[in-house]
C-alpha cells in the first residue's frame, strides 16, 4: 500500500524534462491572499519525516494564499477513519488517499466532489494521462496524484556489502546468494518491516510482476484470475525462499513481525545497525536523510529489485491522490489547495526536503536534492510499459489496505510460516472473493 510509485511508459511522465517550473497562479504573482481567514483540513496516512515534509507543503500553501491548514493523521485504516469522521460531522476537506481501491470506494459511496475544470486543466498540462486514469472513477475525475513512489528499490549500507565482498545482484537468485554471504560475514542480510503488512504486499508484487509478467499482473489486480492461480503459488514459493530462511532475515520472522517500516530502515541505517539491507520504496531515502541524518548516495544506496526467473526486472509504483470530500466545510479552499498541488511549485517543496518523487512533468530535475533520487525517477521513466501500479492499492480496502485482515494479515501469517504456499493462496482467494463481491 502505502505507499510508493505504478502504469505505462507515460506513467511516469515523471519525465524529468528540464522544462520551466511554472510558478503558480496569478494571485501569487500579485501578492494577493484570497483565502485569508479560511481553513483547509487535510487528512493523510503520513507520520514521522513524511508528515513533517508534507507539512512544509501545507505551510507553503498557507504563505501563498493566506489560508490556514491543519494536518489530520488517519493511520493506515483510511477508509474506516474517514467514514467515522463523516458520520460524526467532522470530515476533513481534503484526504490524501494512498490506494486506488480506497479512492474508488469513496467515489462509489458518494463521498467525493469531482475536481474542478481548473484543477483538471492544470493537471492535464503537468501530469501524464495515466495519473488521471488512476484518479478517475466511472468517467469522473476525483483524485489528483501529488506524490508518486517507486516501490522496486532495495536499499543497502555500502559497508555491509563491502565487508562481505559482494556486489548488488542482477537476479533474485543472485540476491539470495549475496544475502547469504552478507549474513555469513556477521550482519543479517535483510531487515523486514513485517508489522506493517503493506510492506509484505510490496515484496509479493515485485516478485509476481517480474515472474508472471504485466498481463497476468493486471488480471490478478482486477481479480480476473483467482489467487489460487499457479502463478500466485509460484510467486509465494519464490518469496518463501527468503522469508523461510531465518539466517537472511534479521531476528527471524518473529522479530520481523514486531518491526514496523521505520524500524526496518533504522535497523540498517540507524546508529546501531542490525542488518545490511532493507527493501522498500524511494521514500526510504527521506527517512535516511531526515530521521537518521545519513547521506543518501554515500551512506545509503539502492539497487533495482532484481529480475526473477530470467524475466524482466519489475517496476512497481504507487501514489497518493488528493480528493475533496463533499462533507468538508470549505470546498472552495479545498479545490484551491488541489490546484496548488498540481503545480510544480508544490512538488518542489517536498522534492527539496527529500524522500519524494513527483509525477509532475514540469518539475525540474534539479529540484531533487541528490543523484540517487534523480536516478530512481529516471528508472521509472525507463521502465516503459512494464510499470504497474501497486496491486494491493488497486484492491478493495477490506482486502488490500486494512490492518489485521485481508492480504496484509495473510501475508504476515505467511512470513511467520511460509511452508505452505498453496494454503496461503487459498486464504488470499477467499478473502479477495469476499472483498470484491462486497
Amino acid at each position: 500500500m502505502r505507499r510508493i510509485v505504478t502504469a505505462t511508459a507515460t506513467v511516469l511522465g515523471l519525465a524529468l524534462t528540464a522544462t520551466a517550473c511554472g510558478g503558480g497562479d496569478g494571485d501569487s504573482a500579485k501578492g494577493e491572499q484570497k483565502l485569508k481567514g479560511q481553513t483547509v483540513n487535510v487528512a493523510g496516512v503520513w507520520t514521522g519525516v513524511e508528515m513533517k515534509n508534507f507539512k512544509k507543503v501545507l505551510d507553503a500553501f498557507s504563505e501563498k494564499t493566506g489560508a490556514k491548514t491543519n494536518f489530520v493523521p488517519t493511520g493506515d485504516n483510511v477508509s474506516t477513519v474517514i467514514g467515522s469522521k463523516i458520520e460524526g460531522g467532522k470530515a476533513p476537506d481534503v484526504v490524501m488517499v494512498p490506494q486506488v481501491g480506497v479512492l474508488k470506494q469513496f467515489a462509489k459511496k458518494g463521498w467525493l466532489t469531482p475536481l474542478s475544470e481548473k484543477v483538471g486543466a492544470k493537471a492535464g498540462a503537468t501530469f501524464a494521462t495515466v495519473w488521471k486514469k488512476y484518479g478517475t472513477v466511472d468517467g469522473t475525475y476525483y483524485g489528483l496524484y501529488f506524490k508518486a513512489s517507486h516501490k522496486s528499490t532495495v536499499w543497502y549500507a555500502p559497508q555491509a556489502l563491502e565487508q562481505a565482498g559482494v556486489q548488488p545482484p542482477k537476479s533474485y537468485d543472485e540476491m539470495l546468494k549475496m544475502a547469504k554471504t552478507v549474513s555469513d560475514s556477521g550482519t543479517p542480510a535483510f531487515s523486514v518491516g513485517g508489522e506493517d503488512g503493506w510492506t509484505l504486499t510490496d515484496w509479493f508484487e515485485n516478485i509476481y510482476l517480474s515472474q508472471a509478467g504485466p498481463e497476468m499482473y493486471d488480471k490478478l489486480a482486477s481479480h480476473s484470475i483467482p489467487w489460487t492461480d499457479p502463478t500466485v503459488v509460484k510467486a509465494l514459493t519464490t518469496l518463501g525462499k527468503l522469508f523461510g530462511d531465518k539466517n537472511l532475515v534479521a531476528g527471524g520472522s518473529a522479530e520481523a513481525l514486531r518491526t514496523d517500516f521505520p524500524e526496518s530502515v533504522e535497523n540498517v541505517f540507524g546508529s546501531e545497525p542490525k542488518a545490511g539491507m532493507v527493501y522498500e520504496g524511494d521514500f526510504v531515502g527521506g527517512l535516511v536523510s531526515g530521521q537518521f541524518k545519513k547521506k543518501v548516495g554515500t551512506d545509503a544506496r539502492f539497487f533495482p529489485f532484481p529480475a526473477v526467473g530470467g524475466k524482466k526486472a519489475p517496476v512497481v509504483s504507487g501514489g497518493d491522490a488528493a480528493v475533496v470530500l463533499k462533507a468538508g466545510k470549505n470546498q472552495k479552499a479545498a479545490m484551491a489547495f488541489l490546484e496548488y498541488l498540481a503545480s510544480p511549485e508544490a512538488a518542489e517543496v517536498w522534492a527539496e526536503a527529500g524522500g519524494f518523487v513527483s509525477p509532475n512533468t514540469n518539475l525540474k530535475p534539479t529540484a531533487y536534492k541528490d543523484e540517487t533520487t534523480r536516478a530512481i525517477a529516471e528508472s521509472l521513466v525507463d521502465a516503459g510499459d512494464n510499470v504497474r501500479f501497486d496491486m494491493s492499492d488497486q484492491a478493495p480496502a477490506a482486502f488490500g489496505g486494512t490492518v489485521g485482515t485481508g492480504e496484509w494479515k495473510i501475508l504476515q501469517d505467511f512470513l511467520k510460516d511460509p511452508s505452505d504456499p498453496k494454503a496461503t493462496a487459498a486464504k488470499l482467494e477467499a478473502a479477495a472473493a469476499k472483498a470484491y463481491k462486497d
